[in-house]
């Protein structure tokens, strides 16, 4: 049998103290965003998904849209995927569109078209996590379950000078379970849960964090110390991988290639820039192109460019290749250092317009570099 560690937070009686000076400056402070309007279990869902990992300005604007195009879990459950990836188009981690399109088809079949406002319910639907399946429950529903984001984890650590290592599961349960013991009731478990991310977004920085406006500047254990940079603590990332990459950026007349990713790893089924690995001189590509079937009337370099994941970073070059002529079936192509599949076959690429790109084509945020 495995042992369970139980990991108690050090000094959580400060806990009991935050509810009245937090909601008090909450409900006077609080930001005016379009979910906390309408704060129904659809809205509330889909807003928390797209805040991951993603600004809350950059939110916005998709969320208006997104809410216009597919207003209930329905028509989210109905939508065809290409469309509903062309409205996350510049939201990343795509995967999250796709799991909320699980979810509603889920909830079409098993609840009647409704979000659960259980939380172990809600756990067991696709890429909704603790913290997600907290907020759903305490926001839309009243629930009093804790609701424990990068910003909350930040605000207790810093209260009680909390050493623990908050990238382990133990310390956010440890975390989770100390909230919940001081969590007000349910009418106001969601604005609480709202106020600890609001101080975190507006108070409680990463770096030089506003404890002259905090309103539990006075209970903060780190503050009085002076010692908020040293929380929260957690070991160092690892270091991303490092791929580079060549972008082609090719047309022919008023058209440009596309390419369709595997259905499987990184930005899966996407529409890409075709591309080849490592950065490749013009006289490399000119070969490679050759070899392809390419009749290439002009070359035109362009500027490098850097995107990042969240494990790898590309790092990109890129070429504009001008067209004489459509892409010919090359029998024997040209042999190119790299695996023969890391490299697209050209004569299955799609050219399409720059309307059609816009409006109908999913291309990621790494390729947009390329097109603006």
């Amino acid at each position: 049998m495995t042992k369970t560690t139980v990991i108690e937070l050090r000094h959580k009686e400060i806990l009991s103290e935050i509810n009245t000076p937090l909601l008090q400056w909450y409900h006077q402070q609080a930001r005016v965003l379009p979910w906390r309007e309408d704060p129904s279990p659809y809205r509330v869902w889909i807003s928390e998904i797209m805040l991951q990992q993603t600004r809350v300005e950059a939110v916005k604007p998709f969320f208006e849209r997104f809410l216009q195009t597919l207003p209930d879990i329905a028509s989210l459950a109905a939508a065809e995927e290409s469309n509903l990836l062309k409205l996350w188009e510049g939201l990343g981690y795509y995967n999250r569109a796709r799991n909320l399109q699980k979810t509603a088809l889920r909830l079409c079949q098993e609840y009647s078209g409704r979000l659960p406002a259980d939380f172990n319910a809600l756990l067991e639907l696709p890429g909704i996590g603790r913290y997600t399946a907290g907020a759903v429950s305490s926001i839309a529903y009243g629930q009093r379950c804790p609701a424990v984001d990068g910003n909350v984890l930040r605000v207790i650590t810093r209260l009680t000078a909390c050493p623990l290592d908050i990238l382990k599961d133990s310390t956010k349960r440890c975390i989770e379970n100390a909230l919940r013991q001081s969590m007000p009731p349910a009418n106001e478990a969601g604005a609480f849960n709202q106020a600890l991310m609001e101080l975190g977004a507006m108070i409680c920085l990463p770096k030089n964090p506003h404890c002259g406006k905090c309103p539990l500047q006075r209970l903060c254990l780190a503050a009085a110390e002076e010692c908020t940079a040293s929380f929260p603590v957690k070991k160092p990332a690892k270091a991303r991988r490092i791929e580079k990459k060549t972008i082609l950026l090719i047309r022919y007349k008023d058209e440009i290639a596309l390419h369709q990713r595997p259905a499987k790893g990184l930005l899966a089924g996407l529409w890409e820039l075709p591309n080849l690995p490592g950065h490749l001189k013009k006289s490399e590509l000119t070969h490679w192109l050759t070899g392809q079937g390419c009749t290439v009337k002009k070359l035109i370099p362009l500027p490098a460019a850097r995107h990042v994941f969240s494990h790898i970073e590309w790092q990109m070059t890129g070429w504009e290749i001008h067209l004489e002529a459509p892409i010919a079936v090359c029998e024997q192509p040209s042999s190119y250092c790299e695996p023969v599949d890391a490299a697209p076959d050209l004569t299955s690429l799609d050219f399409v317009t720059l309307s059609e790109l816009h409006n109908k084509y999913s291309v990621p945020a790494a390729f947009q570099y390329y097109l603006t």
